[in-house]
Protein backbone atom coordinates (compact mmCIF):
# COMPACT_ATOMS: atom_id res chain seq x y z
CA UNK A 1 0.00 0.00 0.00
CA UNK A 2 1.37 3.37 -1.34
CA UNK A 3 1.87 5.57 2.19
CA UNK A 4 -0.62 8.38 3.10
CA UNK A 5 1.01 10.62 5.66
CA UNK A 6 3.70 12.54 3.32
CA UNK A 7 0.63 13.78 0.78
CA UNK A 8 -2.04 14.26 3.87
CA UNK A 9 0.16 16.74 5.50
CA UNK A 10 1.25 18.48 1.74
CA UNK A 11 1.54 22.70 3.09
CA UNK A 12 0.01 24.98 0.37
CA UNK A 13 0.77 28.86 0.73
CA UNK A 14 -2.49 30.65 -0.96
CA UNK A 15 -2.13 34.35 -2.05
CA UNK A 16 -2.01 36.42 1.21
CA UNK A 17 0.49 33.76 2.48
CA UNK A 18 -2.15 31.69 4.65
CA UNK A 19 -1.17 28.29 5.30
CA UNK A 20 -3.17 25.50 4.62
CA UNK A 21 -3.09 21.87 5.44
CA UNK A 22 -4.97 19.77 2.96
CA UNK A 23 -5.00 15.95 1.56
CA UNK A 24 -6.40 17.70 -2.26
CA UNK A 25 -3.91 16.46 -4.11
CA UNK A 26 -3.72 13.33 -3.22
CA UNK A 27 -7.35 12.49 -2.73
CA UNK A 28 -7.36 14.12 -6.41
CA UNK A 29 -4.29 12.31 -8.14
CA UNK A 30 -4.74 9.02 -6.21
CA UNK A 31 -8.18 7.43 -6.05
CA UNK A 32 -8.62 5.57 -3.46
CA UNK A 33 -9.61 2.16 -4.17
CA UNK A 34 -10.05 0.32 -1.26
CA UNK A 35 -12.08 0.57 1.97
CA UNK A 36 -9.10 0.09 4.33
CA UNK A 37 -7.42 3.63 2.55
CA UNK A 38 -10.82 5.19 2.93
CA UNK A 39 -10.80 4.71 6.58
CA UNK A 40 -7.13 5.60 7.07
CA UNK A 41 -7.85 9.05 5.53
CA UNK A 42 -10.81 9.53 7.60
CA UNK A 43 -8.92 8.53 10.75
CA UNK A 44 -6.13 11.05 9.73
CA UNK A 45 -8.04 13.66 8.59
CA UNK A 46 -9.71 13.99 11.92
CA UNK A 47 -6.30 15.30 13.40
CA UNK A 48 -5.54 17.72 10.64
CA UNK A 49 -5.89 21.42 11.71
CA UNK A 50 -6.33 23.99 9.32
CA UNK A 51 -3.79 26.78 9.75
CA UNK A 52 -5.64 29.86 8.50
CA UNK A 53 -3.08 32.68 9.66
CA UNK A 54 -0.93 33.07 12.22
CA UNK A 55 -0.77 36.78 12.84
CA UNK A 56 -2.94 38.35 15.14
CA UNK A 57 -5.26 41.01 13.58
CA UNK A 58 -4.93 44.43 14.46
CA UNK A 59 -7.42 46.77 14.02
CA UNK A 60 -4.91 49.13 13.57
CA UNK A 61 -1.45 49.17 13.66
CA UNK A 62 -0.55 52.81 14.00
CA UNK A 63 0.39 54.13 16.96
CA UNK A 64 -0.71 57.82 16.54
CA UNK A 65 -4.07 59.07 18.32
CA UNK A 66 -7.10 59.13 16.22
CA UNK A 67 -10.66 60.91 16.96
CA UNK A 68 -14.03 60.37 16.31
CA UNK A 69 -16.41 62.32 17.75
CA UNK A 70 -20.22 62.76 17.71
CA UNK A 71 -22.94 65.03 18.95
CA UNK A 72 -22.85 69.28 19.29
CA UNK A 73 -20.27 70.53 21.44
CA UNK A 74 -22.70 71.06 24.30
CA UNK A 75 -23.17 67.09 24.55
CA UNK A 76 -20.20 65.84 22.43
CA UNK A 77 -19.18 62.16 22.52
CA UNK A 78 -15.22 61.09 21.93
CA UNK A 79 -13.88 57.98 20.99
CA UNK A 80 -9.88 58.15 20.78
CA UNK A 81 -7.81 55.43 19.32
CA UNK A 82 -4.65 55.10 20.87
CA UNK A 83 -5.00 57.91 23.46
CA UNK A 84 -2.02 57.86 25.99
CA UNK A 85 -1.92 59.15 29.26
CA UNK A 86 0.68 59.79 31.80
CA UNK A 87 1.28 62.12 35.01
CA UNK A 88 -2.56 62.18 35.81
CA UNK A 89 -3.62 63.31 32.12
CA UNK A 90 -4.76 61.90 28.71
CA UNK A 91 -2.04 62.94 26.19
CA UNK A 92 -2.52 62.77 22.04
CA UNK A 93 0.30 61.89 20.26
CA UNK A 94 0.18 62.99 16.11
CA UNK A 95 1.74 64.40 12.97
CA UNK A 96 2.47 67.61 12.06
CA UNK A 97 -0.37 68.31 9.41
CA UNK A 98 -2.95 65.67 10.14
CA UNK A 99 -6.18 67.04 11.44
CA UNK A 100 -8.28 66.13 14.68
CA UNK A 101 -11.55 67.30 15.24
CA UNK A 102 -12.33 69.60 18.01
CA UNK A 103 -12.10 66.78 21.20
CA UNK A 104 -13.18 68.76 24.10
CA UNK A 105 -15.83 66.43 26.38
CA UNK A 106 -17.43 66.71 29.60
CA UNK A 107 -17.45 63.58 31.22
CA UNK A 108 -18.63 64.78 34.66
CA UNK A 109 -22.42 66.00 35.03
CA UNK A 110 -21.55 67.86 38.19
CA UNK A 111 -17.81 69.25 36.08
CA UNK A 112 -18.89 72.17 34.09
CA UNK A 113 -15.31 72.67 32.54
CA UNK A 114 -14.78 69.86 29.99
CA UNK A 115 -11.69 67.26 29.97
CA UNK A 116 -9.55 68.24 26.82
CA UNK A 117 -6.19 65.54 26.44
CA UNK A 118 -3.03 67.11 26.42
CA UNK A 119 -1.55 66.99 22.77
CA UNK A 120 2.13 66.65 21.66
CA UNK A 121 3.20 67.13 17.96
CA UNK A 122 5.84 65.03 16.05
CA UNK A 123 7.74 65.62 12.67
CA UNK A 124 6.91 63.00 10.65
CA UNK A 125 5.22 59.46 11.52
CA UNK A 126 8.50 57.53 11.92
CA UNK A 127 8.85 60.20 14.86
CA UNK A 128 6.27 59.03 16.32
CA UNK A 129 6.60 55.56 16.33
CA UNK A 130 10.11 56.21 17.14
CA UNK A 131 9.09 57.92 20.35
CA UNK A 132 6.70 55.37 21.40
CA UNK A 133 9.02 52.37 20.87
CA UNK A 134 11.61 53.33 22.14
CA UNK A 135 11.18 56.02 24.46
CA UNK A 136 7.80 55.57 26.52
CA UNK A 137 6.86 51.76 25.81
CA UNK A 138 3.35 52.62 27.09
CA UNK A 139 1.30 49.95 28.34
CA UNK A 140 -1.31 48.78 26.50
CA UNK A 141 -4.80 48.91 28.04
CA UNK A 142 -6.51 46.52 25.83
CA UNK A 143 -9.79 46.73 24.24
CA UNK A 144 -12.69 49.34 24.65
CA UNK A 145 -12.49 51.45 28.09
CA UNK A 146 -15.44 53.74 28.88
CA UNK A 147 -14.59 56.74 31.56
CA UNK A 148 -16.94 58.67 33.24
CA UNK A 149 -16.55 60.64 36.38
CA UNK A 150 -18.82 59.99 39.13
CA UNK A 151 -19.34 62.02 42.34
CA UNK A 152 -21.69 60.76 45.31
CA UNK A 153 -21.39 56.59 44.04
CA UNK A 154 -22.58 55.37 47.44
CA UNK A 155 -25.90 56.59 46.28
CA UNK A 156 -27.16 54.02 43.96
CA UNK A 157 -29.37 56.45 41.89
CA UNK A 158 -26.58 58.94 41.48
CA UNK A 159 -24.03 55.79 40.37
CA UNK A 160 -26.26 54.19 38.28
CA UNK A 161 -28.18 57.32 36.48
CA UNK A 162 -26.04 60.19 36.69
CA UNK A 163 -22.77 58.61 35.87
CA UNK A 164 -23.24 54.71 34.60
CA UNK A 165 -26.04 55.54 32.30
CA UNK A 166 -25.00 58.76 30.96
CA UNK A 167 -21.61 57.40 30.06
CA UNK A 168 -23.35 54.23 28.25
CA UNK A 169 -25.28 56.38 26.28
CA UNK A 170 -22.26 58.11 24.94
CA UNK A 171 -20.93 54.63 24.18
CA UNK A 172 -24.45 53.54 22.51
CA UNK A 173 -23.41 56.49 20.22
CA UNK A 174 -20.09 53.88 18.54
CA UNK A 175 -22.17 51.06 18.12
CA UNK A 176 -22.09 48.04 18.35
CA UNK A 177 -19.23 48.59 21.34
CA UNK A 178 -22.06 48.79 23.69
CA UNK A 179 -23.12 45.14 22.86
CA UNK A 180 -19.74 44.02 23.59
CA UNK A 181 -17.66 43.74 26.84
CA UNK A 182 -15.75 47.02 27.81
CA UNK A 183 -13.78 48.21 30.92
CA UNK A 184 -14.61 51.10 32.87
CA UNK A 185 -12.37 54.44 33.77
CA UNK A 186 -13.94 55.53 36.17
CA UNK A 187 -13.52 59.32 38.60
CA UNK A 188 -15.10 58.06 41.91
CA UNK A 189 -14.20 59.25 45.19
CA UNK A 190 -12.39 56.24 47.83
CA UNK A 191 -15.46 54.47 49.21
CA UNK A 192 -14.75 51.43 51.16
CA UNK A 193 -18.41 50.15 51.38
CA UNK A 194 -20.06 51.41 47.62
CA UNK A 195 -21.63 48.87 45.98
CA UNK A 196 -22.11 50.09 42.75
CA UNK A 197 -18.19 50.02 42.20
CA UNK A 198 -19.35 46.07 41.79
CA UNK A 199 -22.22 46.92 39.58
CA UNK A 200 -19.72 48.90 37.37
CA UNK A 201 -17.44 45.76 37.28
CA UNK A 202 -20.14 43.54 36.40
CA UNK A 203 -21.94 45.80 33.73
CA UNK A 204 -18.93 46.71 31.51
CA UNK A 205 -17.47 43.21 31.78
CA UNK A 206 -13.73 44.21 31.91
CA UNK A 207 -13.68 45.60 35.26
CA UNK A 208 -13.47 49.08 36.41
CA UNK A 209 -10.05 51.11 36.96
CA UNK A 210 -10.16 54.02 39.38
CA UNK A 211 -8.72 57.38 37.93
CA UNK A 212 -7.47 58.06 41.33
CA UNK A 213 -5.14 54.82 40.89
CA UNK A 214 -4.19 55.09 37.21
CA UNK A 215 -3.10 59.07 38.56
CA UNK A 216 -1.11 57.40 40.86
CA UNK A 217 0.51 54.55 38.67
CA UNK A 218 1.17 57.29 36.07
CA UNK A 219 3.90 59.27 37.41
CA UNK A 220 6.66 59.48 34.96
CA UNK A 221 5.05 56.11 33.54
CA UNK A 222 2.75 56.06 30.31
CA UNK A 223 -0.15 53.85 29.41
CA UNK A 224 -1.88 53.54 26.11
CA UNK A 225 -6.30 53.01 25.77
CA UNK A 226 -6.61 51.30 22.95
CA UNK A 227 -9.98 52.90 22.53
CA UNK A 228 -11.36 55.16 25.05
CA UNK A 229 -14.86 56.24 24.85
CA UNK A 230 -16.20 59.77 26.99
CA UNK A 231 -17.93 62.75 27.16
CA UNK A 232 -21.43 62.20 28.40
CA UNK A 233 -21.29 65.08 31.10
CA UNK A 234 -24.90 66.50 30.09
CA UNK A 235 -26.96 62.92 29.53
CA UNK A 236 -27.19 62.17 33.37
CA UNK A 237 -30.76 61.88 34.71
CA UNK A 238 -30.02 65.19 36.84
CA UNK A 239 -29.76 67.03 32.93
CA UNK A 240 -32.93 68.80 32.21
CA UNK A 241 -33.59 67.90 28.46
CA UNK A 242 -36.42 70.61 26.78
CA UNK A 243 -38.74 67.18 26.52
CA UNK A 244 -38.34 66.13 29.83
CA UNK A 245 -37.17 62.76 28.99
CA UNK A 246 -34.21 60.75 30.54
CA UNK A 247 -31.50 61.35 27.75
CA UNK A 248 -30.88 59.01 25.08
CA UNK A 249 -33.85 56.79 26.43
CA UNK A 250 -36.50 56.99 23.44
CA UNK A 251 -34.21 57.83 20.62
CA UNK A 252 -31.55 56.01 21.01
CA UNK A 253 -33.12 53.01 22.86
CA UNK A 254 -31.20 53.90 25.61
CA UNK A 255 -33.80 52.90 28.51
CA UNK A 256 -34.18 49.30 27.16
CA UNK A 257 -30.39 48.57 25.86
CA UNK A 258 -29.22 50.07 29.68
CA UNK A 259 -31.90 47.50 31.33
CA UNK A 260 -31.47 44.64 29.21
CA UNK A 261 -27.59 44.56 29.85
CA UNK A 262 -28.06 45.13 33.68
CA UNK A 263 -29.80 41.70 33.32
CA UNK A 264 -27.81 39.83 31.16
CA UNK A 265 -24.51 40.99 33.43
CA UNK A 266 -25.81 39.85 36.40
CA UNK A 267 -26.60 36.34 35.43
CA UNK A 268 -30.20 37.32 35.25
CA UNK A 269 -32.71 36.04 32.20
CA UNK A 270 -34.07 38.88 30.73
CA UNK A 271 -37.92 40.45 31.79
CA UNK A 272 -40.65 39.13 29.57
CA UNK A 273 -40.84 40.73 26.36
CA UNK A 274 -44.14 42.72 25.17
CA UNK A 275 -43.92 44.64 22.13
CA UNK A 276 -47.25 46.29 21.23
CA UNK A 277 -49.32 45.75 24.38
CA UNK A 278 -48.86 45.09 27.82
CA UNK A 279 -51.71 42.24 28.03
CA UNK A 280 -49.57 40.21 25.69
CA UNK A 281 -48.52 36.90 27.48
CA UNK A 282 -51.47 37.58 30.45
CA UNK A 283 -54.84 36.65 31.01
CA UNK A 284 -58.01 38.36 32.79
CA UNK A 285 -57.25 36.22 35.76
CA UNK A 286 -53.64 36.92 36.54
CA UNK A 287 -52.70 37.99 40.24
CA UNK A 288 -50.87 41.17 39.30
CA UNK A 289 -47.82 42.06 41.84
CA UNK A 290 -47.77 45.42 43.31
CA UNK A 291 -44.43 46.97 45.31
CA UNK A 292 -44.76 49.93 47.37
CA UNK A 293 -41.14 50.98 48.22
CA UNK A 294 -40.55 52.60 51.28
CA UNK A 295 -39.68 56.54 50.81
CA UNK A 296 -38.06 58.77 53.28
CA UNK A 297 -40.33 61.63 52.40
CA UNK A 298 -43.67 59.57 53.61
CA UNK A 299 -44.67 60.64 57.12
CA UNK A 300 -45.82 58.73 60.01
CA UNK A 301 -49.33 59.80 58.81
CA UNK A 302 -48.84 58.74 54.87
CA UNK A 303 -47.47 55.09 56.29
CA UNK A 304 -50.56 54.55 57.96
CA UNK A 305 -52.71 55.33 54.83
CA UNK A 306 -50.58 53.57 52.77
CA UNK A 307 -50.66 50.62 54.72
CA UNK A 308 -54.87 50.69 55.01
CA UNK A 309 -54.59 50.89 51.55
CA UNK A 310 -52.69 47.48 51.08
CA UNK A 311 -54.43 45.99 53.54
CA UNK A 312 -57.85 46.51 51.75
CA UNK A 313 -56.66 45.57 48.36
CA UNK A 314 -54.97 42.27 49.58
CA UNK A 315 -57.72 41.27 51.78
CA UNK A 316 -59.98 41.77 48.73
CA UNK A 317 -57.47 39.74 46.12
CA UNK A 318 -57.57 36.94 49.22
CA UNK A 319 -60.78 36.69 49.48
CA UNK A 320 -61.61 36.02 45.53
CA UNK A 321 -58.45 33.97 45.69
CA UNK A 322 -60.05 31.39 48.33
CA UNK A 323 -63.41 31.44 46.61
CA UNK A 324 -64.16 28.73 44.04
CA UNK A 325 -65.21 30.97 41.51
CA UNK A 326 -65.19 29.85 37.38
CA UNK A 327 -61.83 31.42 35.55
CA UNK A 328 -64.50 33.21 33.42
CA UNK A 329 -65.96 34.84 36.06
CA UNK A 330 -65.94 38.71 36.01
CA UNK A 331 -64.54 40.42 39.01
CA UNK A 332 -65.02 44.09 39.90
CA UNK A 333 -61.30 44.35 40.25
CA UNK A 334 -57.94 42.41 38.63
CA UNK A 335 -56.12 40.91 41.79
CA UNK A 336 -53.81 42.46 43.35
CA UNK A 337 -50.90 41.27 45.67
CA UNK A 338 -49.35 43.95 47.52
CA UNK A 339 -46.14 44.16 49.42
CA UNK A 340 -44.54 46.96 51.02
CA UNK A 341 -40.61 46.85 50.58
CA UNK A 342 -37.50 48.21 51.97
CA UNK A 343 -33.93 47.55 49.51
CA UNK A 344 -32.26 47.69 51.92
CA UNK A 345 -33.74 44.53 53.27
CA UNK A 346 -33.49 42.66 50.13
CA UNK A 347 -30.59 39.43 50.63
CA UNK A 348 -29.02 37.51 48.38
CA UNK A 349 -29.33 33.70 48.32
CA UNK A 350 -26.97 32.33 51.05
CA UNK A 351 -24.66 30.25 49.87
CA UNK A 352 -22.24 29.99 52.72
CA UNK A 353 -22.84 26.64 53.93
CA UNK A 354 -20.58 25.91 50.27
CA UNK A 355 -17.25 25.41 51.64
CA UNK A 356 -14.41 26.47 48.45
CA UNK A 357 -10.90 26.76 48.74
CA UNK A 358 -8.93 29.90 47.77
CA UNK A 359 -5.33 30.04 46.15
CA UNK A 360 -2.96 32.08 46.23
CA UNK A 361 -3.43 33.36 43.28
CA UNK A 362 -6.94 33.86 42.56
CA UNK A 363 -7.22 37.71 42.11
CA UNK A 364 -10.63 37.46 42.93
CA UNK A 365 -13.20 35.00 44.88
CA UNK A 366 -13.66 31.62 42.77
CA UNK A 367 -16.99 31.83 43.53
CA UNK A 368 -17.82 35.33 42.03
CA UNK A 369 -19.49 34.41 38.91
CA UNK A 370 -21.47 32.24 40.67
CA UNK A 371 -23.36 33.54 43.49
CA UNK A 372 -25.57 36.60 44.29
CA UNK A 373 -25.13 39.80 45.29
CA UNK A 374 -28.05 41.68 47.30
CA UNK A 375 -28.11 43.93 43.98
CA UNK A 376 -29.03 40.86 42.20
CA UNK A 377 -31.73 40.24 44.61
CA UNK A 378 -33.08 43.14 44.27
CA UNK A 379 -33.39 42.91 40.42
CA UNK A 380 -34.78 39.53 41.04
CA UNK A 381 -38.17 40.88 42.75
CA UNK A 382 -38.01 44.26 40.18
CA UNK A 383 -38.39 42.06 37.45
CA UNK A 384 -41.81 40.23 38.48
CA UNK A 385 -43.05 43.36 39.55
CA UNK A 386 -46.03 44.65 37.42
CA UNK A 387 -46.76 47.74 39.49
CA UNK A 388 -44.30 49.88 41.15
CA UNK A 389 -45.18 52.27 43.64
CA UNK A 390 -42.79 55.36 45.53
CA UNK A 391 -42.25 58.95 46.08
CA UNK A 392 -39.35 60.77 44.16
CA UNK A 393 -35.90 60.57 44.65
CA UNK A 394 -33.64 57.49 44.62
CA UNK A 395 -36.37 55.12 45.09
CA UNK A 396 -37.35 56.06 41.49
CA UNK A 397 -34.13 55.34 40.35
CA UNK A 398 -35.00 51.84 39.34
CA UNK A 399 -38.08 51.86 37.35
CA UNK A 400 -36.12 51.58 33.88
CA UNK A 401 -35.67 48.08 35.16
CA UNK A 402 -39.49 46.88 35.18
CA UNK A 403 -40.52 44.14 32.63
CA UNK A 404 -42.18 45.61 29.47
CA UNK A 405 -45.88 46.67 30.73
CA UNK A 406 -45.68 47.37 33.88
CA UNK A 407 -47.17 50.70 35.65
CA UNK A 408 -45.08 53.36 37.94
CA UNK A 409 -46.80 55.13 40.77
CA UNK A 410 -45.30 58.32 41.42
CA UNK A 411 -46.70 59.32 44.50
CA UNK A 412 -44.94 62.81 44.81
CA UNK A 413 -43.98 64.55 47.47
CA UNK A 414 -44.40 67.79 49.57
CA UNK A 415 -42.26 70.99 48.82
CA UNK A 416 -41.33 72.62 51.02
CA UNK A 417 -40.89 69.61 52.96
CA UNK A 418 -43.03 69.62 56.41
CA UNK A 419 -45.65 71.83 55.18
CA UNK A 420 -48.07 69.33 54.68
CA UNK A 421 -51.53 71.19 54.69
CA UNK A 422 -50.45 74.93 54.49
CA UNK A 423 -50.89 77.06 51.84
CA UNK A 424 -46.93 76.94 51.16
CA UNK A 425 -47.21 73.13 50.22
CA UNK A 426 -46.70 72.00 46.89
CA UNK A 427 -46.49 69.21 45.12
CA UNK A 428 -43.34 67.50 43.47
CA UNK A 429 -42.87 64.60 41.29
CA UNK A 430 -39.39 65.09 40.80
CA UNK A 431 -38.22 62.19 38.72
CA UNK A 432 -41.00 61.80 36.27
CA UNK A 433 -38.62 62.33 33.24
CA UNK A 434 -37.48 59.05 33.78
CA UNK A 435 -41.02 57.83 33.19
CA UNK A 436 -41.12 59.83 30.02
CA UNK A 437 -37.75 58.35 29.03
CA UNK A 438 -38.60 54.74 29.55
CA UNK A 439 -41.35 54.01 26.60
CA UNK A 440 -42.14 50.47 27.69
CA UNK A 441 -43.73 51.39 31.11
CA UNK A 442 -46.83 53.51 31.93
CA UNK A 443 -46.61 56.29 34.84
CA UNK A 444 -49.67 57.46 36.72
CA UNK A 445 -49.37 60.13 38.93
CA UNK A 446 -50.82 60.93 42.32
CA UNK A 447 -53.56 63.74 42.19
CA UNK A 448 -51.30 67.41 41.91
CA UNK A 449 -54.17 69.35 43.80
CA UNK A 450 -54.83 66.44 46.31
CA UNK A 451 -50.96 65.72 47.48
CA UNK A 452 -50.50 68.77 49.72
CA UNK A 453 -53.01 67.32 52.15
CA UNK A 454 -51.00 64.15 52.60
CA UNK A 455 -51.13 60.45 51.22
CA UNK A 456 -54.72 59.16 51.82
CA UNK A 457 -55.92 55.53 51.42
CA UNK A 458 -58.57 55.63 48.92
CA UNK A 459 -56.08 57.79 46.48
CA UNK A 460 -53.87 54.89 46.80
CA UNK A 461 -56.05 52.10 46.24
CA UNK A 462 -57.87 54.41 43.26
CA UNK A 463 -54.36 54.55 41.45
CA UNK A 464 -53.68 50.96 41.67
CA UNK A 465 -56.62 49.40 40.67
CA UNK A 466 -56.28 51.86 37.91
CA UNK A 467 -52.86 50.25 37.22
CA UNK A 468 -54.23 47.04 36.81
CA UNK A 469 -56.98 47.88 34.89
CA UNK A 470 -54.90 49.78 32.78
CA UNK A 471 -51.94 46.79 32.57
CA UNK A 472 -54.98 43.97 31.94
CA UNK A 473 -56.96 45.80 29.42
CA UNK A 474 -53.75 46.23 27.53
CA UNK A 475 -52.12 49.89 26.99
CA UNK A 476 -50.47 50.26 23.66
CA UNK A 477 -46.73 50.23 23.61
CA UNK A 478 -44.53 52.25 23.31
CA UNK A 479 -46.41 54.48 25.67
CA UNK A 480 -46.11 57.99 24.21
CA UNK A 481 -43.54 60.29 26.20
CA UNK A 482 -45.26 63.08 27.12
CA UNK A 483 -48.44 61.17 28.27
CA UNK A 484 -46.10 59.64 30.71
CA UNK A 485 -45.58 63.05 32.54
CA UNK A 486 -47.54 64.44 35.19
CA UNK A 487 -49.37 67.51 34.77
CA UNK A 488 -46.76 70.26 36.15
CA UNK A 489 -43.86 68.40 33.28
CA UNK A 490 -46.56 68.34 30.54
CA UNK A 491 -46.97 72.07 31.13
CA UNK A 492 -42.67 72.49 31.41
CA UNK A 493 -42.90 70.86 27.64
CA UNK A 494 -45.21 72.96 26.57
CA UNK A 495 -43.55 76.31 27.68
CA UNK A 496 -39.95 75.02 26.23
CA UNK A 497 -41.98 74.80 23.06
CA UNK A 498 -42.91 78.11 23.25
CA UNK A 499 -40.87 80.49 25.03
CA UNK A 500 -36.94 79.16 23.60
CA UNK A 501 -35.60 81.80 25.52
CA UNK A 502 -36.97 80.74 28.77
CA UNK A 503 -35.69 76.64 27.78
CA UNK A 504 -32.48 77.41 27.70
CA UNK A 505 -32.41 79.36 30.57
CA UNK A 506 -33.72 76.40 32.58
CA UNK A 507 -31.77 73.35 30.18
Amino acid sequence: MTSLIPNIFNIKMNQTNQQNYSNVDYVEKNLISSTSEKSLVLEINKHTTSFTDSKFIHQNNKLETTIQCIGSLYNQSCLYHNLYYVDSAFMILTVKGQHLPSYSVRTDAFVLWPTTPNKRVFDSYSDLEKFVRTVIDPRIIPSVTLHFGQPWHFNIGHALFDGLYSAYVALIRFSPRHLHPFRILAGVDDCNDCWSEDIYSRFGGLGILKQRVLNKMSKGNWFMFEELVMGSGTMCQRCTQPNLQLPGGIELDASRLFRDRMYQQHGLIHPIIRQKSSSERRTSHDLLLAYIIDNKRFTSGDRKEIDAAINEINNYTNFHLNKTTNRTTKLQWPLVRVSYLFYNQVRAQNLSSIQINATSTDSRSPIYELIENNFIGQLKILRQMDIHITGPGTGQMYQTFLSDGSVTINIGGIRPWGLENTDKAYSSYLEQHMTSGTPYIKGLYYPINERPKGIKKDEVIKLIRQASQLILEGFSLPVNARDNLAPDGQLFVEMCEKDKEFCSSVT
